[in-house]
């Protein structure tokens, strides 16, 4: 008996030294707040919104993510001034899964998206 206690102990510190060297695959997201500050562009900023329904806008046209993302890619090819921007500004109710969908894509494409809970 006692040497199946000294295997279970052994498993248990393996088990919790392994553990500790996993590190989880998660994205550390808050949904912003209201804010009084106003923010003055010099420039207009294109802008992905996004619905309850898990819908996406670009600039306020109606789009799927494969069209939005390919258009994302093209903006980012022609923009010459530095790395193209974008503003992503979800309803209250949105899917946070749908958030990140949009904020994979600009990092995936290198582009510098602004988080923007209102307008």
């Amino acid at each position: 008996m006692s040497s199946l206690t000294d295997i279970i102990f052994l498993l248990l510190i393996f088990f919790m030294l392994t553990s500790s060297v996993v590190a989880p695959n998660a994205l550390n997201l808050k949904m912003p707040g209201k804010s009084n500050k106003t923010v003055t562009a010099d420039r207009q900023t294109d802008d992905v919104s996004i619905d309850s329904r898990g819908n996406f806008y670009f600039n306020g046209v109606k789009t799927g993510p494969q069209n939005l993302e390919a258009e994302l890619r093209k903006k980012a090819r022609r923009e010459r001034s530095g790395k193209y921007k974008m503003t992503i500004s979800p309803k209250s109710d949105a899917k946070t899964e749908d958030v990140v969908t949009i904020m994979d894509m600009a990092m995936r494409l290198n582009i510098d998206g602004i988080l923007a809970a209102e307008k």
